[in-house]
This record gives C-alpha cells, sequence and structure tokens, in this order.
C-alpha cells in the first residue's frame, strides 16, 4: 500500500477575515484621535499653540510623506524576504533623478525619473542580495555609500553650469525648479482656518488639520496617502500579494507550490525602490526648494524605523511616519514647542507603563514609567530647550519608539535569509 505525500503547504501569512480589517483601521483612528485631543490638552495646558497649528501640521505632513513612502518601500521588500537598507541610498539618487528631469521637462516627469533612478537603485541591491546571495545589510550599507559619491559626482557633472543661472557656485544644489500642482478648497480652507484661530479645545485642533490637508496642498503629497491604501490592497488582497508575502515567510514551501520565488523578490526590491525613489523626488520638488547633495539626510533610516514601528503593515508605517515626521517638524518650531512635547511624552509613557504593568511586564513597564517621570521632571523643572537637541528629536524619538515597543513586533520569518532557488529538494 503506498502513500502519496502532500506537498508542502506555503502557510498564508498572518490570514485576513473578513472583520479584520475594519477592527484594524478603527485602532488606528482611535490612536489618531487620542493623539489630536493629546496635542489639543498640551496646548491649552502650555498655552503654546504652535504644537499643533495649521502651519506646524502642513509642516508635519510634508515631513512625513518622505519617511511614510521610505517606510512603503521597506515594507515591500521585507514582506518578500529582502531587507533593504539602501532605502536612503535610493532616495538619494531619487532626489537627482527628480531634479534633472524636472529642470528638463517638468515636475511630473521629473517624479517619474525619481522612480526610474530608485529602481535602479533597487535593481543592484536585488542583484547582489537575490542573485549572489550577498548579506543584505552589507549590501543596503554599500548602495547608500555608493549613492552619496554618485549623486554628488552627478551633480558636478550636469548642475556646475546651471548653477550660474541662478547665482550659485559649485554643484551643491540646483534651485528655481517648477512644482508639481498644488490645489486649495477655498470655503473649506478659510473656515477652518478661521475656527483653528479661536484656540477652543479639540474643535480648534481638528479645524486645524482640516485647513492643513486644505489649503496649498500638493497632488503629490495626496498621491503618498494613497499609495498606502494601494499597498494594503495589493500586499494582502491580491494573488500576487499572498505569494509575495509567502516568499517572506517561507520560500522553500512558496517554491514547492510553484511560486517563482526569485521573480517576486526582485519585484518587490524593484517596487520597495521606486517608493524610495518617489520619496527622494518629494524632496526635492515639494518639501524643499530644490536639489542640493545629501539630501535625504537619514530619512531613508527612519523610514525604516517607521516601518518597524508599524509591525510591517502599511497602517502601521502611516502611524510611524506620522510620529517621525512630526518630531522632524518640530525643527522649524522654536525651543517652547519642543519643551511643550516633553509633557505629552512623559504622559503617554507614564500611561503605557501602566498599561505593561497591567498585563503582567513588570520590569518593562518600570523602564518605561521611570523614563516618563524623567520627562515630565524635565519639563517642571525647564522653561525650554536647548537647540542643539531640537535638531536631535527626530533621532532620539526613532530611539525611544524601537526601544519601548519592539517587544511586540513580528518580522517576516524569512525576513534576511540568503535564499537559493531549489532548496526545496
Amino acid at each position: 500500500m503506498s502513500t502519496t505525500l502532500a506537498p508542502p503547504t506555503a502557510p498564508a501569512p498572518e490570514p485576513e477575515s473578513g472583520t479584520a480589517e475594519p477592527s484594524r483601521v478603527g485602532r488606528y483612528f482611535l490612536i489618531g484621535l487620542a493623539a489630536l485631543f493629546s496635542l489639543a490638552a498640551v496646548r491649552v495646558i502650555t498655552g503654546v499653540h504652535e504644537v499643533d497649528s495649521e502651519g506646524s501640521l502642513r509642516a508635519a505632513i510634508v515631513a512625513t510623506c518622505p519617511i511614510l513612502l521610505a517606510a512603503l518601500g521597506g515594507l515591500w521588500s521585507e514582506r518578500s524576504g529582502v531587507v533593504n537598507i539602501g532605502l536612503e541610498g535610493q532616495m538619494l539618487l531619487g532626489t537627482w533623478g527628480g531634479a534633472y528631469f524636472t529642470y528638463h521637462f517638468n515636475p511630473w516627469i521629473g517624479l517619474l525619473g525619481a522612480i526610474g533612478f530608485g529602481v535602479l537603485g533597487g535593481l543592484v541591491h536585488a542583484i547582489a542580495t537575490v542573485t549572489f546571495g550577498v548579506d543584505h545589510i552589507v549590501s543596503g550599507v554599500a548602495l547608500n555609500l555608493i549613492a552619496v559619491g554618485l549623486t554628488t559626482f552627478l551633480a558636478e557633472a550636469f548642475f556646475a553650469d546651471l548653477n550660474s543661472q541662478y547665482g550659485h557656485g559649485g554643484a551643491q544644489q540646483l534651485t528655481g525648479l517648477a512644482k508639481p500642482t498644488v490645489i486649495t478648497i477655498p470655503g473649506l480652507s478659510d473656515g477652518a482656518s478661521n475656527l483653528a484661530d479661536k484656540h477652543w479645545f479639540a474643535i480648534s485642533d481638528v479645524a486645524a488639520l482640516v485647513a492643513a490637508l486644505t489649503d496649498r496642498i500638493s497632488l503629490v503629497t495626496i498621491l503618498v496617502f494613497v499609495l498606502v491604501g494601494v499597498t494594503g490592497w495589493a500586499l494582502w488582497r491580491t494573488r500576487f500579494g499572498l505569494r509575495l508575502r509567502s516568499c517572506g515567510e517561507n520560500p522553500v514551501a512558496a517554491e514547492s507550490l510553484g511560486v517563482n520565488v526569485i521573480r517576486h523578490k526582485y519585484a518587490a526590491v524593484l517596487i520597495s525602490g521606486g517608493f524610495a525613489g518617489l520619496g527622494g523626488g518629494y524632496l526635492a520638488l515639494v518639501s524643499s526648494p530644490g536639489f542640493h547633495t545629501n539630501q535625504a539626510n537619514g530619512r531613508g533610516y527612519i523610514g525604516l524605523a517607521a516601518m518597524i514601528f508599524g509591525n510591517w503593515r502599511p497602517g502601521g508605517a502611516l502611524l510611524g511616519s506620522g510620529v517621525f515626521g512630526y518630531t522632524d517638524s518640530l525643527r522649524l518650531r522654536d525651543e517652547s514647542t519642543i519643551h511643550a512635547m516633553l509633557l505629552l511624552v512623559g504622559f503617554w509613557l507614564v500611561v503605557y507603563a501602566v498599561y505593561r504593568a497591567w498585563k503582567g511586564q513588570r520590569t518593562s513597564a518600570v523602564v518605561i514609567g521611570v523614563s516618563g517621570a524623567l520627562f515630565l521632571l524635565w519639563y517642571s523643572l525647564t522653561d525650554q530647550v536647548p537647540r542643539d537637541f531640537t535638531s536631535m528629536t527626530p533621532y532620539v524619538t526613532t530611539l525611544l519608539v524601537l526601544a519601548f515597543f519592539a517587544q511586540r513586533l513580528r518580522m517576516p520569518k524569512a525576513d534576511g535569509q540568503v535564499y537559493r532557488k531549489g532548496s526545496a529538494g
């Protein structure tokens, strides 16, 4: 009597039920609502209205978008099992590509050029890691170093002569570039702005957010947030997404069921590079007056941290990018705004410590609680935060978030592992 063995089943990574996604969306909504009311409370207590004014929130949205694009790029790559530390380098390539094609054509062609250069960086990373089995971290770091030198060289080669038209010497920057279209909804933005100026609790804070989203907002910004939904749909609601995620969970089982693992990994890393390149284009064409060398300034790494904080999910990446984008935008505010944020951080750390204690995780609860108490003490004993610390805010926030939330995270099981075709036996 013979026995036929069933082929191994590729695990459906994190199966989704019909009600799972709405509950997750509701959870993100409640977190956002809690953050908004917390900012409102801090504004009222401290009297620092710049905490969530229309201008502050607009700057935070602009600062969030390139980080969010890097986070989405990292999500695509790591869901297929490839760690993409090279997001920073791909963003740098995108800044140069966006500037070059915008100068010679228009900003929309420039954004396509930024995506193309990011894809090129992704291709280099995919060849090294997927084809030749190079360690993912080593390949990513090498790509970042190459991108810094390459974009500097390309700027010297192509922008040095152009800068004379704008009164600049050298090729460290290229300004005067055309910008993508911005839109304003006059009635809604004006009404929301007037309501925000009344400084009512919660109502004015919501109005400030509405005003920031309806006054002089770039179409590219809207596209960035649309891409969050597109990523969630593509990875969790399509056959291609299921197969790609299976490659990141158990590539051997996926291959045994006929999934072309190599092809899916390549596709994921190229898409990842495209997202990062678009983030670089956003930096050159929307966030700032134009291109300058080393423009990413660590945002690729922060985007990777936002993706990890978001537990390798689009909604979580959006939440994490919003946190980092908001703290990044605080560099543009005065010291009193950063000082007011000490109260917010201290309060939520204490709340989180109570939650961890309730869950029975007493050691971490004590550490987090002490940290929260120190922030509250810092707020109570000082009147302002040194300017030097202000510039460090996004990086300090990155360290705090990853340190306090690391225990709840679950990365794809095969993330970072070298895969060889045919290893299924």
